[in-house]
């Protein structure tokens, strides 16, 4: 079930960094080199592949764009919010 705009913005207040797009939450990360960006994506990938929710992103050597949306539900979920945070962590 999708989230309201009031639920969003009070998940977003807790995720530093996350901003909203359209229907989906992003965020771009940074690291110090390729090796540590591709590190934190195989663990993210892990994490995605058990909560059965798989992100958009893309990797230039150490920067990484995500972009999380729940597709079947049509925007925000609070799927996306869990993995968010989950990422952060």
């Amino acid at each position: 079930m999708r989230l309201t705009d009031a639920e969003i913005d009070a998940a977003l207040a807790g995720l530093p960094g996350w901003t909203r797009a359209g229907d989906g939450i992003e965020r771009n990360y940074r690291f110090e080199d390729f090796t540590r960006a591709f590190a934190w994506m195989t663990r993210g990938a892990l994490l995605a592949e058990k909560a059965d929710h798989h992100p958009e992103w893309s990797n230039v050597y150490n920067r990484v764009e995500v972009r999380l949306t729940t597709h079947d539900a049509g925007g925000i979920t609070a799927k996306d919010i869990a993995l968010a945070t989950a990422m952060d962590a």
